[in-house]
């Protein structure tokens, strides 16, 4: 008996010690531009880290980050140093490289890691995470052997834009501090570098403004919202919730750490009720006006022949610009007329006295465009308060109509169409085509098989085949300055919700922001994706799987929607 159990161990030992490791498969997105693959592999785990003497302290945290991130999952220690004591991982300043760029090499001895500055490092390591088991991105030590490999390779790598873009609406539905910040590791995970914080609306005030009270104490809560597509209807629920200043300079701080800038939205001077509701002096008619508890456009605004919206910008603006470090912000500027809850009723500033004698001493001329031009008029006058606060506007693609003042950045919604306008009148523009980026749109054609949704239909192939240049003119092309989805939550309550309609859209979005368009491939990107839903699950973070990647599979992944499951479940 002592003889088999002393074989017994030995085989284990014999097995243990005669396994070689094996890496993943070479399964990054988005996928970089340059990369060449050699035989065989690196171990991470353990591997001391020398990091460059001429680092600064921010860049160096980003190797402690990496190194505390590994001894957690793997339960090996690895010490970074700048004296060089033969580490493995070499983490070098590389002056030649562009913003964001990097370059990595791994042989079977040691790996090297080049860039000039912060992202460039925070995403040389990002690639190295993903090239690893998804057990890496987890939050505890690896319950089962795991290879903590990385093959031999050579990468050279920087994205294709500059700005690379993903909103999130807590508007028509409030998401918590904590899952903003998931929200936010996801990003950081696929190498997006701008939040888009969509922070007022006509169903609630997200943020807190110290001058304006108000603005929280009545203008972030409704009192219910609508039942499905029921527009008359009324849960009697009240819902809502802000964000306090700390908290949002706690967001910032949490965006920054992981390479992504907080950019916020002011929406105006239309998707202002629940401002409306909180200072009723503010609008064409005095009011009473209440937070809304329906989706959809409200008609009322602010008030454009009224001097009293300008102070009240300016003091909203200031504090703004005192939490967000962002070079942009951002002032919506959309569906300011028409909207579509009274249809019968005409637009405030058409027959407001105070509107028309503003109109009178810009000289503008009566007509259907008269209120474009004197949107035009309130978007110059806060383009001139935020370039005192050292800041430059975005806004979404309305901004346009009538006389745009020179400076301002326009994001293109309704189609691709303002794109192209904006850039050949020589305006930078990022493209967020509803046609391809909302991710608020039904995934799946068989509706009932997925949670309601606003309409259209998004897969994850078409979102893959957007190609932000089609349509620009030769020589435009540099006004592009990236791409951004965005993802409104009139139908989505509920964080899990939200990240079913996020993911995996999100990774399609991030190979048309970085990757260079002849390196984009959707059969390769597909075979990835398993990957990505094993990190997903690591990150507890809920998905989407496109059906036909289901079928015949061994493995429904953790977190794979109830209605995917169940639609799987009964099929003959």
């Amino acid at each position: 008996m002592k003889r088999t159990l002393i074989a017994a161990l030995a085989a284990v030992v014999l097995a243990t010690s005669c396994h070689k490791p094996e890496a993943q498969p070479f399964s990054v997105i988005p996928m970089p531009n340059d990369v060449t693959l050699g035989e065989g592999v690196f171990k991470v785990a353990g591997a001391n880290i020398y990091v460059d003497s001429a680092l600064p302290e921010d860049i160096v945290s980003v190797a402690q980050g990496f190194a505390g991130r590994m001894a957690l999952v793997s339960g090996k220690k690895s010490d970074v140093s700048s004296t060089d004591k033969g580490q493995k991982i070499r983490v070098i300043f590389n002056g030649n490289l562009a913003d964001e760029a990097y370059a990595l090499t791994a042989t079977t001895k040691d790996l090297i890691i080049e860039a000039s500055d912060r992202n460039g490092f925070l995403y040389a390591f990002e690639t190295v995470k993903q090239m690893l088991p998804a057990e890496v991105y987890g939050k505890e030590r690896a319950k089962k052997r795991v290879d903590w490999v990385i093959p031999v390779v050579s990468i050279i790598d920087e994205p294709r834009f500059a700005y690379r873009g993903m909103h999130l609406d807590p508007c028509r539905h409030f998401f918590s501090v904590d899952e903003v910040k998931k929200y936010l590791d996801v990003m950081a995970a696929y190498k997006l570098n701008r939040f888009h914080f969509h922070l007022t609306e006509d169903q609630g005030w997200r943020i807190e403004i110290k001058a304006y009270p108000k603005l929280t104490e009545i203008g972030a809560w409704r009192n219910g919202t609508m039942i499905g597509k029921d527009w008359d209807s009324n849960d009697g629920i009240r819902h809502g919730g802000f964000y306090t200043q700390d908290e949002l300079r706690d967001i910032v701080a949490y965006a920054a750490e992981r390479g992504i800038t907080v950019i916020p939205e002011i929406d105006l001077p239309g998707h202002m009720l629940a401002a409306l509701a909180a200072y009723p002096e503010l609008g064409c008619t005095g009011g009473p006006y209440e937070v809304w508890h329906r989706w959809g456009v409200a008609k009322d605004i602010l008030c454009a022949g009224n001097d009293e919206i300008f102070t009240f910008l300016e003091g909203v603006f200031k504090e703004v610009a005192d939490i967000f470090p962002s070079e942009y912000i951002h002032i919506g500027g959309d569906e300011c007329f028409g909207g579509d809850a009274e249809p019968d009723r005409p637009d405030p500033w058409d027959v407001c006295p105070k509107c028309a004698n503003r109109m009178k001493l810009l000289g503008i001329k009566k007509g259907p465009d008269a209120k474009h031009y004197l949107q035009n008029y309130v978007t110059a006058r806060v383009q001139e308060i935020l370039a005192g606060l050292g800041r430059k506007v975005i806004g979404w693609d309305e901004i346009l109509e009538g006389n745009l003042a020179p400076g301002a950045t326009v994001m293109s919604w309704r189609g691709v169409q303002g794109g192209i306008e904006a850039s050949a009148k020589g305006f930078d523009a990022i493209m967020t085509p509803y046609t391809y980026l909302y991710f608020d749109y039904y995934q799946g054609q068989e509706r009932d098989k997925e949670p309601l949704a606003i309409g259209g239909y998004l897969p994850l192939e078409k979102v893959y085949r957007y190609e932000p240049f089609d349509g620009i003119e030769a020589g435009a092309e540099k006004h592009i300055l990236g791409v951004q989805a965005n993802l409104w939550t009139e139908y989505i309550p509920t964080p899990e919700q939200l990240e079913y309609m996020l993911m995996p859209r999100m990774c399609a979005l991030s190979e048309i922001q970085w990757c260079d368009a002849e390196n984009r491939d959707f059969n390769r990107f597909d075979k990835s994706l398993d990957h990505t839903f094993q990190i997903l699950d690591q990150l507890d973070c809920n998905y989407s799987l496109d059906i036909r990647c289901l079928v015949g599979m061994d493995r429904i992944p953790a977190r794979t929607s109830e209605a995917l499951a169940n639609y799987l479940t009964n099929q003959p």
